[in-house]
């Protein structure tokens, strides 16, 4: 048996994916307010959760921004650092089944990173993303728990935040449906809720990152556009997504394990290069 750790040292968050003999055994998602004392003890929760023996892992694959503070070998293993954009890229193909993609990895920030048969390419990045929403939140809701916005957007309502087509368009127009975005926050009511600004925010925060993987693509042959990261999970990815697909020609998807395609792609990296047997 050999088992090889792929991890992915976020700013917030340590994912880890363990590959068995090449196969998918287990995952774990851990906060990571230090990176270096995170990473240790996640590593060993893993193992102790999956009831694995630290003398059955052959390699541990580091990857994310987190992995610039490791130089040692972790617990006397094989340690080695992969490319994060080749990560992103590798983990994506491997859960979506598709042979290229636009991927889209969601974490405190946004990067976009183009795979295909020809290799990797980072097509750009934007600070808008997890990290968005939990520091939105807290100014204007007094929330700062991801989990707790997340409760409070289910609740909400667009109609008393958002400026829609439909607001300032009397009649219609080709191409802009009435229920797209006009301007997010442009007609915040004096009775706005709490969910309601959640809503708003977390939103807000979707569009734009849909909007930038719909440009990056305008004059590129791929159609596929592969959405990963922690953001991946939230309930209202899948509605704004859904509409993005309506008024473009992209396919949008958000593979099962979508939040650990990074470490998964990490794993697959690192074992790709040792040794049969």
């Amino acid at each position: 048996m050999s088992i090889v750790l792929g991890v992915d040292v976020g700013g917030s968050t340590t994912k880890i994916v363990g590959l068995k003999d090449g196969e998918l055994f287990g995952t774990l998602q851990v906060s990571a307010k230090d990176q270096v004392t995170s990473l240790y003890g996640a590593i060993g929760r893993f193992l102790r959760e999956k009831d694995a023996a630290l003398g059955g892992v052959s390699a541990i694959a580091l990857t994310g921004v987190g992995a610039s503070f490791i130089e040692e070998q972790i617990y006397g293993v094989k340690t080695c650092k992969v490319d994060e954009f080749l990560a992103i890229g590798r983990g994506a193909l491997l859960l979506s089944g598709l042979d290229e993609a636009l991927v889209v990895s969601m974490g405190t920030g946004t990067s976009l990173v183009r795979i295909d048969k020809y290799g990797v390419t980072r097509v750009g990045g934007s600070g808008i993303g997890g990290g968005t929403i939990i520091g939105l939140a807290s100014q204007m809701i007094g929330k700062s728990d991801i989990d707790a916005i997340l409760v409070l957007a289910e609740n909400g309502s667009l109609a008393n935040v958002d400026l829609l087509v439909r607001d300032i368009i009397g009649g219609d127009i080709p191409l802009l449906a009435p229920n797209l975005t006009a301007a997010n926050f442009g007609k915040i009511k004096s009775t706005a809720s709490e969910s309601d600004l959640a809503l708003g925010i977390v939103n807000m925060v979707f569009e734009v990152i849909g909007m930038l993987a719909v440009f990056a693509l305008k004059n590129d042959t791929i159609r596929d556009v592969v959405m990963t990261g922690t953001l991946a999970t939230f309930p209202q990815l899948t509605p704004i997504l859904s509409s993005f697909s309506d008024i473009t020609e992209l396919n949008f998807r958000v593979p099962p394990e979508a939040v650990f395609a990074t470490a998964l792609g990490a794993a697959q990296v690192m074992r790709s290069t040792q040794p049969e047997g």
